[in-house]
């Protein structure tokens, strides 16, 4: 079983993407390497960004298993993305 993936859809001119980081960082730290955390600057990554219809930055999706498990627009709290990885973590 793998584990959980989260990529960060980003850009850096988004006001929102940058309240997001410090939130990531944190879970980052308290999780660590129990998931794999991948920022997309889309600006950088349009191909990638373009896969996952990335419409609004920031968004956010965790993935498990190569498959789409959630999807969230908009800045997401430290405390609603743990509660959505830790059943997918081990």
């Amino acid at each position: 079983m793998t584990k959980p993936v989260l990529y960060d859809f980003f850009a850096t001119w988004c006001g929102p993407c940058q309240m997001q980081t410090p939130i990531i960082e944190a879970l980052a730290a308290k999780l660590g390497d129990a998931v794999e955390i991948k920022k997309v600057d889309v600006d950088e990554n349009m191909a990638l960004a373009e896969k996952y219809g990335i419409q609004v930055v920031p968004t956010l999706i965790i993935e498990k298993d190569g498959r789409v498990v959630q999807r969230m627009e908009g800045v997401t709290d430290a405390a609603t993305l743990e509660k959505l990885l830790q059943p997918l973590v081990g």
